[in-house]
């Protein structure tokens, strides 16, 4: 490749790196595999004659999709071994991602754990096609099925995401506002105050890898759930909210290290989910800010 070809190939990587990151995110829920997606993604995009592509932006997107698709399905396999739940690895993200609703809303704890319901193809043409509005055609040339299959197959991915998706709209002031009154609550142990805001089915999951504490079961219940909160707030030295996936999430601190991610699911003005995120391993990314893009 000349040097002009290498030039026009980074620039057009390098302008599109947010949003092919973005996509690779949301089909594997991590961020240490969507960068492993990117390092493959520009190893093939280096060797492509750029004459012959007409749109750097669909190109790009379909190599990315195609190797988060061999990560999945791997992944997939790697998961049953997992010790305890397993959650999708947290970012801290900027005030624009809060902004992007339909983006916040698909980048979302909440969202990223029904996604994991769909099998692999099924969640590639959903992202694709729900949350970064590609064509039908574009999304069969990835997936490597007919366009009248892939409506299908996203008519049958919509069904099974909406039947499972947070109950209601919340806004970005509503939400903000439950945290806080949530973080009230945990930081002063309050029982009442916390069974106020948790719905009587609440479930917690924890996630530790098996490299920390965590409960490896789910923790089901208000009652079960504020007890257990009521020991967070016991060991923990700090209690802030953050904006995480785009929403905003409690972030527990010992001795100046993150040691929990907090994000919580809002259905009816209720928490109906809590998924505290406490593997290290998962925690790189709270430090500073990923930028995503649609």
């Amino acid at each position: 490749m000349s040097e002009h070809s290498t030039d026009a190939a980074t620039e057009a990587f390098v302008a599109h790196r947010n949003l092919l990151f973005t996509v690779a995110y949301e089909l594997l829920g991590s961020a240490a595999d969507a960068e492993d997606v990117l390092q493959e993604t520009w190893l093939r995009w280096v060797g492509v004659d750029l004459s012959a592509v007409r749109d750097p932006r669909a190109y790009l997107v379909r190599i990315s999709t195609r190797q988060a698709l061999n990560r999945l399905r791997s992944a997939a396999r790697r998961r049953e071994s997992y010790v305890g739940p397993w959650l999708p690895e947290p970012l801290l993200t900027s005030p624009d991602v809060a902004d992007d609703v339909e983006l916040a809303d698909s980048v979302s704890m909440a969202m990223l754990l029904v996604l994991e319901t769909l099998g692999p193809t099924e969640r590639a043409v959903f992202v694709l096609r729900e949350v970064f509005g590609l064509e039908y055609e574009e999304i069969a040339g990835t997936v490597g099925k007919t366009p009248a299959t892939v409506r299908q197959i996203a008519h049958r991915a919509r069904a099974h995401v909406a039947a499972r998706r947070p109950r209601g709209e919340v806004t970005p002031a509503e939400a903000r506002r439950a945290v806080e009154a949530f973080r009230r609550a945990v930081e002063t142990g309050d029982l009442r105050d916390l069974m106020d805001l948790l719905a009587p089915d609440v479930v917690l999951l924890g996630d530790g890898g098996g490299v920390v504490r965590a409960a490896l079961r789910p923790v089901v219940g208000a009652g079960r759930v504020a007890q257990l909160l009521r020991r967070i707030a016991l060991r923990a030295v700090s209690l802030r909210a953050e904006q995480v996936n785009g929403h905003p999430a409690l972030v527990v601190r010992l001795d100046g290290e993150i040691d929990t991610v907090l994000a919580l699911r809002l259905d009816d003005g209720l928490v109906t989910g809590l998924y505290a995120v406490r593997n290290p391993e998962k925690l790189s990314r709270m430090t500073s800010e990923t930028a995503l893009r649609r």
